[in-house]
């Protein structure tokens, strides 16, 4: 039992690590013993965010809104690991506006970045993924969905719901294809943790907020991390194609 959640000596890729769910993660992941390479588009976000997750943390900004993007950042890792055992494809965006409204561009932008992206960056890490997997102890793909994708939204974000139910559903598939090869392709569904992307959320529902969630409070850090632990962990190793809610029980309703 002292080494079942543990991830000493793993390396971990967390997408999007530089704030949020990411960043949560991914200090999560370096409290569990585990190394971790710290991605989003921005350098800045990145430099900043693995200084303050200390030496375990490094930073490796990457767009991989395109499959080239994708490559790249693949091509990085691998410039420096010999093997990735855990894969959190975390990076996401979402878009707002009224059902007649709603632009087409944003469900290009969203799809790129919510769906091709877990695809394309997965697929470029497999090399990786396979020299860290064993029966025993698999490599690991996390894809963070949303309980947007489980049950119908508040908001009006039709094309991110709508790519976080292609989330779910991708992770699956996947999961059943590379299963053999000792890879498993797990997801978390969040409801609300406070982030940028649901700051809108927080100031629209104010103080009520508690109110719509069973629990009666939104996420916290280890509520997130735990999971991600858990999933990346000995813990976890026998579990895949599975879509877990960590939503306070929002998506029981």
């Amino acid at each position: 039992m002292t080494d079942l959640f543990s991830l000493a000596g793993k390396t971990a890729l967390v997408t999007g690590g530089s704030r949020g769910i990411g960043f949560m993660i991914a200090q999560g992941f370096i409290e569990a013993g585990a190394r971790v390479y710290v991605s989003s588009r921005k350098k800045e976000a990145c430099d900043e965010a693995a200084s303050q997750l200390g030496p375990n943390a490094v930073s490796m900004p990457a767009d991989i809104s395109t499959e080239q993007g994708c490559i790249e950042l693949a091509r990085s890792v691998a410039e420096r690991e010999d093997a990735l055992h855990v894969l959190v494809n975390n990076a996401g965006t979402a878009w707002g506006a009224p059902l007649e409204e709603f632009p087409d561009h944003a469900f290009d932008k969203i799809w790129a970045t919510n769906v091709k992206a877990i695809f394309h960056l997965t697929v470029k890490c497999l090399p990786l993924l396979r020299k860290a997997a064993s029966q025993d102890d698999p490599a690991r793909v996390i894809n963070i969905g949303s309980i947007d994708g489980l049950r119908v939204p508040i908001f009006q974000n039709y094309a991110y719901s709508a790519s976080k139910s292609a989330v779910h559903m991708l992770t699956r598939h996947v999961a059943h294809e590379i299963v053999g090869e000792h890879i498993t392709v797990n997801a978390i569904a969040p409801g609300l943790f406070e982030s940028k992307m649901t700051k809108a959320a927080f100031e629209f529902m104010g103080d009520q907020i508690a109110e719509h969630i069973p629990m009666k409070r939104s996420g916290r850090p280890d509520d997130i991390a735990g999971t991600a632990i858990f999933l990346a962990s000995r813990a976890g190793a026998y579990l895949t194609g599975a879509v877990i809610p960590v939503d306070g029980g929002v998506s029981t309703r």
